[in-house]
């Protein structure tokens, strides 16, 4: 009997993939969290019901992430990463012999537990000594830490649960607060397919409190559209005005110095969507 994993992506359509190993099942504190095994896109962390990363294609998310900021700023040494607890994007920020200090912050420990298991290619730079990993709510760290970072990156599921509170005009004003005077910070915020009220709620509340607000693309398969989008709020520095040339080849498969004023070169109708 074949057994299959399906993503409601909405009440309409959904994603579906085969698997042939379930590792973990587990209701932890905050969430339903499964680490299964799928055919098509290798081992699958799901929360909630919702896909958050998969071994084949989890390099264009954590990548898109991290370099587009990290190459804005001209020395982001201290960088704050709230959610991504299966350290994809901690493990790109490693990249960056720049940054001095890294600090994770992940509501949900189990997260961090069973990534470091299962998904060991994604987790694998969460011991760097560099890296400081808290179990803790991310929403009150940034409260709790007045102009402390260059660079503040939001790794966070989708705005239910635990992650509600990561997606209002509240948060952003925390963020403002929590970085420095030339302080950056990104967002991953949702699809313009099934999401377009929530890209505009976000773009209309980082506007609210960030002089440069700049919002990018990427082509992820197992999220829902294959269409992301991720909205970047600046104190002084401008994506768009980075020179390309200056940014150095990394060991990466998706983003590229080619690539990094390419990706904010949007679709019409989700230009159309945060004008």
């Amino acid at each position: 009997m074949d057994l299959w994993y399906t993503e409601k992506q909405t009440e309409s359509f959904g994603i579906t993939a085969k698997i042939t190993k379930t590792y973990v099942n587990e209701q932890t504190e905050f969430q339903q969290l499964d680490m299964i095994e799928t055919e098509e896109f290798g081992t699958m962390l799901v929360l909630d019901g919702m896909v958050m990363t998969t071994v084949k294609d989890e390099f264009v998310y954590h990548e898109m992430v991290a370099h587009p900021v990290l190459f804005t700023h001209p020395n982001p040494e201290h960088v704050l990463v709230v959610g991504g607890g299966d350290g994809g994007v901690i493990r790109e920020v490693m990249k960056h012999p720049k940054v001095k200090k890294a600090v994770l912050v992940d509501i949900d420990g189990k997260v961090i537990e069973y990534s470091k298991k299962y998904l060991p290619t994604i987790a694998k730079e969460l011991d760097n000594p560099r890296v400081e990993v808290l179990v803790n709510d991310g929403f009150m760290h940034i409260h709790d830490h007045k102009s402390s970072y260059d660079v503040i990156m939001v790794d966070s599921t989708e705005p239910v649960g635990p992650a509600a509170n990561l997606f209002t005009r509240g948060f952003y004003q925390g963020i403002f607060e929590a970085l420095k005077d030339d302080g950056i910070f990104v967002a991953q915020t949702d699809n313009p397919w099934f999401k377009a009220e929530l890209i505009q709620s976000v773009n209309k509340d980082v506007r609210e409190v960030f002089p440069i607000v700049r919002v990018y693309g990427a082509n992820i398969p197992t999220y829902p559209s294959g269409l992301w989008t991720f909205t970047m709020g600046s104190k002084k520095y401008d994506p768009l005005e980075v020179d390309e040339s200056a940014i150095p080849e990394l060991d990466t498969k998706y983003y590229s110095p080619r690539l990094h004023k390419a990706a904010f070169m949007l679709p019409k109708f989700v230009e159309d969507l945060i004008k």
